[in-house]
């Protein structure tokens, strides 16, 4: 009676680990995002096992039957398109439940977008956050690029080829010429691309063939260094009392966040400073 989260490669087929191709010959059964993609895969190495469709739009549906086969004495194995599920991919749902139902849930780790990019970039590894896939809505991504423009770690997001340009000039508006950004697309796979680079010159590669925007897109973000955050807070401290003269606090402190993209929270805690 177990489930297990089973990471799939990302590309190369040869990036599987021998417990995975194990794992997913014993179990009963294999749930699967994709059964026709992940069919590949299973033929690949010989593997037999049944598989159930297992996806984002029948998560919440099937998860009730998954727990109960499990606690029927059934052990199964969750697999995503590619990569580790869970990350960007189904699977949240139906490990709360079995988690709560009592079913032991066991991790077989391997691949992953993120680390891989991560380990390649050049870019901090330290310290990170994963936002997922950037918003489609050009609003919505403007506000979640806001966020990570002050951190202080790096800022990873996922990306398809359709918006990839478009995400790349909103990065640019907000984060300016000289942040240093990567770009890693078709991990492990034939035309695998790093790059490594400040944005006016990743935007070029981008605008220079059509080719260069297809493939599935992991943006990494480089931390804001020590100089960048005293820039943002010098003028922050001279545009606060000039707002202040003209609005409230409240509205000073999210107008102060927009034009200087810092937190609004750390906006209005200088307000009261004031």
């Amino acid at each position: 009676m177990s489930l297990y989260i089973v990471a799939t490669p990302i590309g190369n087929l040869d990036d599987i680990t021998f417990r995975a191709i194990e794992t997913l010959k014993t179990v009963d059964i294999i749930l699967a995002e994709d059964t026709r993609h992940s069919k590949k895969l299973l033929n690949h190495y010989d593997i037999s096992t049944p598989m159930r469709a297992f996806h984002e739009h029948n998560e919440t549906q099937k998860s009730t039957e998954v727990i109960n086969d499990l606690l029927a004495g059934k052990s199964m194995a969750l697999i995503s398109d590619a990569g580790t599920p869970l990350i960007s991919d189904p699977g949240y749902v139906l490990v709360s439940e079995a988690k709560r139902a009592g079913v032991k849930v066991v991790p077989i780790p391997g691949p992953s977008a993120i680390i891989s990019a991560l380990s390649a970039s050049g870019i901090a590894s330290d310290s990170f956050s994963f936002f997922g896939f950037l918003p489609s809505k050009q609003t919505a991504r403007l506000k979640m690029i806001q966020i990570s423009a002050h951190l202080d770690e790096t800022a990873i997001f996922y990306e398809s080829p359709k918006r990839i340009l478009a995400s790349l000039l909103d990065l640019q508006s907000v984060l300016g010429d000289e942040r240093v950004v990567c770009l890693a697309k078709e991990l492990t796979k034939s035309f695998e691309t790093i790059k490594t680079d400040i944005l006016p010159n990743l935007i070029e590669y981008l605008q220079a063939d059509d080719a260069h925007q297809k493939g599935e897109f992991v943006i990494l973000i480089s931390g804001i260094g020590k100089d960048n955050k005293v820039v943002g807070e010098a003028q922050l401290d001279k545009i606060l009392p000039i707002l202040l003269m003209e609005m409230g606090a409240s509205k000073a402190a999210k107008l102060a966040a927009k034009i200087t993209g810092i937190d609004k929270k750390h906006c209005y805690q200088r307000v009261i400073e004031l």
